[in-house]
């Protein structure tokens, strides 16, 4: 169960937070939640350039999901051995 959070806002900040709310018929403290949980994801770093492609590699136009795991790895595998050998 989430525990609660006490925040302080200007009026201006409420009034947009309630319009808001009203608009996606949601609780205020809902709309709440999901700016920071979004703020909270900007604010982590992204990984590796082969952890933000992996779920991709192997499935382009539709290809074979297994292949997938298999170029992952392949490719996983030529980083490592291309750090190495620097």
């Amino acid at each position: 169960m989430p525990s609660p959070v006490t925040l302080r806002v200007d009026k201006e900040t409420r009034q947009r937070i309630a319009r808001i709310a009203r608009r996606k018929q949601m609780s205020a403290s809902e709309v709440i939640r999901q700016a920071i949980e979004a703020w909270i994801e900007e604010q982590e770093p992204a990984g590796s350039p082969y952890e933000m492609v992996s779920d991709l590699i192997g499935i382009v136009h539709g290809g074979n999901r297994k292949r997938s795991a298999g170029a992952g790895r392949q490719f996983t595998a030529l980083l490592k051995s291309r750090r190495s050998s620097r």
